[in-house]
């Protein structure tokens, strides 16, 4: 398509998207061929700003259930299909959780969630966390939130009862994609989770992970999936390659495909908080433009396997970069 008939496309998107429209998924696939990326970027950053403001909306994790996961997903360093020096443990101690997000709390980070590993969270391990969120609740406003698995109506009712407002369950890529990454369950079976903890009221995270092997235009097909499904929190990971996963080798992104999956997920999904996640570290040096890039909320702290980013070196990343942050 000729420039100048994609810039009058994307003036045209950003036109309607800010009057309450939406862009079309054919209209998506023809912007990711924009020759001048920055007029995208900027226009993702009007939008963020229009719908959003200028708050950054933190979160913080604590891997409360470590290794020995039955799923088969082919990035996960906690599948027990891969050989990898991932820590392993079956429940995180309740001090250390409550340590945690009391640190968290009093650092001005939103929201705090337990991620354990598994299908699912037993009903033992899960009774056993609800205590955690419940002495966590009591001493601090911090906001609650869960990434437990594929769980059941009675367990998320369990959790809601225990102060958790927010359930995460990625659908991690496209549906397109989904089954030559995992096998051992299915995209549908998220959705259904997914639409458990909505029916009970929780808000939902649901997100994924690029850089898998998957097409500019199946990240697209996900953004899409998640605009369908309402999801108004989208963790966007970019995938750390760890030895002994079926993945691991994978080659990684370019800055601009990173850039590009930014802008094209808020243009989708203008009122959703798109989160920049996991493997901020191999984007470092272009933080600051993803910032820029439709993104207003972000994951701080360390991650489940890895290392992640100081809380306090944040702040000042996100000031500078025009957002304000509790605390």
């Amino acid at each position: 398509m000729a420039v100048f008939i994609l810039k009058a496309m994307i003036h045209e998107i950003k036109r309607r998207i800010l009057n309450g429209g939406a862009i079309q998924i054919e209209e998506a696939s023809e912007l990711k061929s924009l020759e001048n990326k920055g007029e995208l970027y900027a226009t993702a950053n009007e939008i963020r700003m229009h719908f959003m403001g200028n708050k950054m909306d933190t979160c913080s994790i604590l891997n409360a259930r470590s290794g020995r996961c039955s799923e088969d997903c082919k990035w996960c360093a906690q599948s027990a299909f891969h050989q990898t020096k991932v820590d392993e443990y079956e429940l995180v101690d309740a001090k250390v959780a409550q340590k945690q997000a009391m640190e968290n709390a009093n650092q001005g980070v939103n929201k705090f969630s337990l991620v354990t590993s598994g299908r699912a969270l037993s009903n033992k391990n899960l009774t056993a966390l609800c205590s955690v969120y419940k002495s966590i609740g009591q001493q601090s406003k911090i906001k609650l939130c869960a990434s437990m698995g594929l769980l059941k109506q009675e367990q998320l009712q369990q959790l809601a009862e225990a102060g958790v407002t927010h359930y995460h369950c990625n659908i991690e890529t496209a549906p397109s994609y989904f089954s030559k990454l995992v096998t051992t369950h299915t995209m549908q079976e998220k959705i259904a989770t997914i639409k458990l903890a909505q029916e009970l009221g929780m808000g939902v995270c649901s997100g994924g992970i690029i850089g898998m092997g998957e097409t500019m235009d199946q990240r697209i097909e996900m953004a899409f999936t998640l605009r369908d499904l309402n999801i108004l929190s989208i963790p966007i990971n970019i995938l750390m390659n760890v030895e002994g996963t079926k993945i691991g080798d994978v080659s990684p992104l370019t800055d601009e495909e990173v850039l590009t999956t930014f802008a094209l997920f808020r243009l989708i999904n203008p009122k959703a908080n798109i989160r920049l996640a996991g493997g901020r570290q191999l984007i470092s040096h272009i933080q600051e433009r993803v910032l820029k890039a439709g993104v207003s909320a972000a994951l701080v702290g360390d991650y489940l396997t890895t290392i992640g980013t100081n809380i306090q070196q944040d702040k000042v990343l996100f000031k500078s970069s025009g957002f304000t942050m509790d605390g």
